[in-house]
């Protein structure tokens, strides 16, 4: 590594804590790059002179990237990268996106179930309720359910699908999935109580529904009007993966009808939700910020797979996890 100090700009707006952490990894000859405001003018400025980008949910858009006229690299920080980085100036211009795989499995595996389990015991509603002196010992017995012995159909069984299996399984549930790859041999399928089916069979046989696939055009609304009206009765679905795969009116009419069951949620059409979005006054549906993969202990060992990744990249060696242009 040379003695040049490369910066390093972070393209979401955090509060210190979080540059802190960073900072804590980052190896001798770089430096941070951090925006005190959540602002694009300021986000060009930033970027003008940096050499490495790291981008995270705030996405890297074609108007950035153009101010970033020095940018050699960009550094995903997941793998959900089809809806946060300009690929086709990264493309035009030659500059090589690596995505970080590692430190997203347990923590989306644990919100997912997590999610589950608040919906199913009416966590977003009892807890409120009971902070307001209201006592509802017997109320949620006729509408509260155990995971154990439901069928939760996965849509898409990549890392995160299978070790949310795994966690739903141990609680004592079936499982069905689809998935357009063959991830899973026969010996894994009985290990963790899965059973392979088409995506018909999963939205039509599943008390829960969960999404474990990444964003693009082909996937936009898949679970639509029709889809919602395919699941069972009082079925509940479970999306941590991104909000543009469900038709999010349709699904707030799906749960407004009392057909579906309940929902649990970390992302959603427009991020964040607006304060009149019906979802949010719903006593059946968990909400969360997308934050699923946002624990220290998966952001700490991002930010080191991210920065062997930027030493491995300056040191000419091949890149970890690199996406094809």
């Amino acid at each position: 590594m040379s003695e040049v100090t490369r910066k390093v700009y972070y393209n979401s707006c955090a509060d210190e804590q979080v540059y802190g952490m960073i900072r804590e990894v980052m190896p001798a000859g770089f430096e941070l790059v951090a925006l005190e405001k959540d602002d694009d003018e300021e986000r060009k400025r930033r970027l003008a002179d940096a050499r490495v980008a790291i981008v995270a949910a705030t996405p890297l858009t074609a108007p950035l990237l153009e101010a970033a006229e020095k940018l050699e690299l960009v550094c995903h920080q997941g793998v959900g990268y089809q809806d946060t980085v300009a690929v086709d100036v990264l493309r035009q211009r030659g500059i090589p996106l690596a995505l970080t795989p590692e430190g997203t499995t347990t923590p989306v595996a644990e919100m997912t179930i997590l999610l589950i389990l608040a919906v199913y015991r009416r966590l977003t509603f009892t807890d409120p309720e009971l902070r307001q002196g209201r006592w509802h010992i017997n109320s949620q017995r006729p509408v509260s359910r155990n995971l154990s012995g439901r069928v939760v159909g996965y849509v898409g069984m990549g890392r995160i699908g299978q070790a949310t299996a795994r966690i739903a399984h141990a609680f004592g549930a079936a499982g069905i999935y689809c998935d357009v790859a063959e991830t899973l041999g026969k010996e894994d399928e009985l290990t963790i109580g899965l059973r392979r089916g088409s995506f018909d069979e999963v939205i039509e046989q599943a008390d829960i529904v969960s999404l474990h696939i990444p964003s693009g055009p082909e996937n936009k609304h898949m679970i639509n009007a029709g889809v919602l009206a395919r699941m069972k009765p009082g079925a509940v679905l479970v999306n941590t993966a991104r909000g543009s795969l469900v038709d999010e009116a349709a699904l707030i009419e799906a749960l407004k009808s009392g057909h579906l069951g309940g929902a649990g949620l970390d992302v959603y059409e427009a991020e964040p939700p607006s304060t009149d979005n019906p979802l949010l006054a719903m006593p059946n549906v968990a909400l969360t910020p997308h934050i699923a993969g946002g624990t220290r202990d998966a952001y700490q060992t991002k930010m080191r797979a991210i920065f062997d990744n930027v030493t491995r990249f300056y040191a000419g060696e091949p890149l970890n996890n690199p996406v094809v242009l």
